[in-house]
């Protein structure tokens, strides 16, 4: 769950939409918003066994300003937190598939605002503080998403986070490459080539 020690020196300025039935969209206007998407994906190849007793393995990224921000675990005491281009189901590796989007608002945060807010979420979303059941990458879908609109996600995008409660060794079970997607692997894999280069003298 998101952490009350996780604190943004923004204004917090996020709407969201509301539609009286009967009444027009109210938009505040001149394209001030923008929109809040969730990308679901299917973990599919367990989800083939698991869908028969009503659980469905997925993973989730927030799309906002034509970017998705997603969450994964690593080894390392830096943040979590990947770019990918919105759907792209090949960044994330072959064990996932895009599943839908889901609307989940509007925020007027601006794309700068953004970028720091995912920043400040990476301090608590480490690499090595992903955990199944209660900081995984829907964890980090919902908390973003409260802050940029105020809006949770929907709970059944992180049920496995309550199932696992009553499967414990599950996360053990689980590919390493399930916890650390491709995309997160290829940032890693940048971060330390930058680290080993020795650095140029003035």
């Amino acid at each position: 769950m998101f952490s009350n020690s996780i604190t943004c020196n923004l204004p917090f300025s996020c709407m969201t939409v509301a539609r009286d039935s009967g009444s027009e969209e109210l938009l505040p206007g001149k394209g001030s918003l923008e929109p809040v998407l969730l990308n679901v994906y299917d973990m599919y190849k367990i989800n083939e066994y698991t869908s028969n007793i009503g659980l469905g393995v997925f993973h989730s990224g927030v799309e906002v300003y034509n970017t998705e921000y997603a969450y994964g675990g690593h080894q390392y005491p830096f943040t979590g937190i990947f770019e990918i281009n919105p759907r792209d189901e090949k960044e994330l590796g072959d064990q996932f598939k895009f599943r839908q989007t889901i609307h989940i608002g509007y925020t007027d945060f601006t794309e700068e605002d953004v970028k720091r807010i995912v920043n400040e979420l990476g301090k608590e979303f480490r690499g090595d503080r992903y955990h199944l059941m209660n900081n995984n990458c829907n964890h980090f879908s919902g908390a973003f998403t409260k802050i940029l609109c105020g809006q949770d996600i929907p709970p059944w995008v992180n049920r496995l986070a309550y199932f696992s409660s009553w499967v414990p060794f599950l996360e053990r079970c689980l590919p390493k490459e399930w916890l650390t997607p491709m995309a997160l692997q290829h940032s890693l894999s940048h971060i330390q080539d930058s680290v080993s280069e020795p650095s140029t003298p003035y």
